[in-house]
């Protein structure tokens, strides 16, 4: 399957089990993950990071992305359980 069988181009969003998901999502939660993750990040960059990551956890697991990858950092994995 290729991404454009989930999402064709010509499309920003798609819905999965009731919850709206846009193209990026995932790629927007790594960058997150990444800033959030650094002990170098400005406190007003991680809170910032930490509500785009927590914002985004419906989409996330609407898409089944919990279900098959674990995430190896446990500050994050404890952040995305708690929510």
């Amino acid at each position: 399957m290729r991404a454009a069988d989930i999402l064709p181009d010509d499309l920003n969003n798609v819905t999965l089990n009731g919850v709206s998901v846009r193209k990026g999502t995932v790629g927007a939660f790594l960058a997150n993950a990444r800033v959030w993750a650094d002990p170098l990040t400005p406190a007003n960059e991680r809170t910032a990071a930490e509500n785009d990551i927590v914002e985004a956890l419906p989409a996330l697991r609407a898409l089944g992305l919990f279900d098959l990858l674990e995430i190896r950092d446990p500050g994050l994995r404890a952040l995305v359980g708690a929510h």
